[in-house]
């Protein structure tokens, strides 16, 4: 599998001023480790056509160099505004924020490329989804109580 195609490799900047150009966040993050790939996205319809949506995704050859990276700049000002900044594959939830709170001995750890460590996270994913189907499946099973009608003139 190719290291381009690893979710803990990519990260999401979001919150970015609509002033920040894509040659801002290439060397803004490009002092953490080695760019793959970056994508800057700019509304294709409408009448911001050609403007910044205000985040982009920046990818790196390895889950350490992107670790290091979201550790340094989320919440980074920038234009005046606190950037965020977190794996790709992440929830903004409070789920998701679970993993926020690594540290930089995580983020060194042996250079482990991203895609030794892909295959543990899918399977993750797969039973959290089996799981959440089930809870789902046991609920729908349950037959719905027919509405009372108190309005009924009789």
């Amino acid at each position: 599998m190719a290291v381009e195609d690893e979710p803990e490799c990519r990260l999401y900047v979001g919150n970015l001023d609509y002033r920040i150009s894509e040659s801002s966040v290439i060397k803004m993050f490009s002092t953490f480790g080695k760019i793959v790939s970056e994508d800057f996205l700019l509304h294709k319809h409408g009448p911001k056509r050609g403007e910044p949506r205000g985040y982009a995704f920046v990818q790196y050859s390895t889950k350490e160099e992107a670790q290091i990276a979201k550790l340094k700049m989320n919440g980074r000002l920038v234009f005046g505004r606190p950037i965020v900044v977190r794996l790709a594959s992440e929830k903004a939830t409070a789920e998701g924020t679970k993993t926020l709170g690594a540290t930089s001995a995580d983020a060194k750890q042996s250079s482990t490329s991203c895609s030794k460590l892909a295959s543990l996270d899918k399977d993750a994913k797969i039973a959290a989804i089996r799981k959440k189907l089930k809870s789902l499946e046991g609920e729908g099973s349950s037959a719905k109580r027919p509405r009372l009608d108190t309005d009924k003139k009789t």
